[in-house]
């Protein structure tokens, strides 16, 4: 039988009850949009396009400062990538399943021009299982960071950004980038070591949905790499996490990032699946 898809359509508050079920079809993979969408609740639907097959939708884009597809075939793309081509705007990135975001750029980039940098393998990896608390340490220093430590975290925050990225979070005033920090510590979700003054360790919880929580942000500060910090302070992230927060905790790394893989396969994390990421 030949299916019959629609072309790209915005989405509205209708919409949104479909769209947290699509994020529920792979919910480690689709955690960041159904957490953009729980916070902000039916109104950032309209974040969204999606395409229906008959009355069902089929698959959705999130279209903010980040892009990304959600089950999305070579049809639904060409009918993103359609409306998408024109809109460069602000976006900085897209980012998701491999396949599914390379086939997008493939579409835009001679529409929407070079890209800063394409990561077309980047392991998602998981873990579900509390560490064990026998050979392998945990860092008890590691503890949620307080709403008085915003500039303490701040500068650790903004120095990972820019090794991972390739420029500054943000250029003159911090207002903006110092209110999501905040926001990331106000919930708890951000988790650090402090010595000295200074943080030596973080990680973030950026993204929780339907029982999955998504780190993102973690770095070690220079002058304390290779000295056996990360495995046992990252082992208790994920003790934390799974002990209060969710029941899985994913991430996605570069996959020639060799020293991070060790580290997150030594606190549990396995490859469950590949992203990539286009930095615009």
């Amino acid at each position: 039988m030949l299916r019959t898809l629609s072309g790209a359509r915005s989405l509205g508050p209708g919409d949104f009850s479909e769209a947290l079920d699509l994020c529920a079809v792979d919910p480690l993979a689709n955690v960041f949009v159904a957490a953009r969408l729980l916070e902000g609740g039916p109104a950032f639907a309209a974040a969204l396009l999606g395409v229906d097959e008959g009355r069902r939708l089929r698959s959705v884009c999130w279209t903010s400062a980040n892009v990304v597809p959600i089950g999305a075939d070579d049809a639904a793309l060409d009918a993103f990538a359609g409306r998408l081509r024109r809109k460069r705007r602000r976006c900085s990135s897209i980012f998701g399943d491999a396949e599914q975001v390379l086939g997008l750029w493939a579409r835009l980039e001679r529409h929407w021009g070079d890209a800063r940098s394409v990561r077309r393998d980047q392991p998602m990896m998981a873990v579900s299982a509390p560490p064990s608390t026998g050979c392998d340490p945990i860092d008890g220093r590691v503890r949620p960071a307080r709403p008085d430590e915003v500039d303490l975290v701040l500068p650790a925050s903004a120095a990972m950004f820019t090794e991972e990225i390739g420029y500054p979070p943000y250029v003159g005033s911090d207002r903006d980038y110092r209110r999501m920090v905040s926001a990331l510590i106000g919930a708890g979700h951000t988790y650090v070591i402090i010595e000295g003054g200074r943080v030596v360790f973080k990680a973030d919880i950026g993204s929780l949905a339907a029982g999955v929580a998504q780190l993102q942000g973690v770095w070690v500060a220079p002058d304390s790499r290779g000295q056996g910090l990360a495995e046992p302070a990252m082992r208790a992230v994920v003790q934390h996490i799974l002990e209060t927060t969710a029941s899985t905790v994913t991430l996605y790394v570069n996959n020639y990032n060799e020293p991070a893989l060790r580290t997150y396969h030594a606190a549990g994390f396995r490859q469950v699946g590949t992203f990539a990421t286009v930095i615009l």
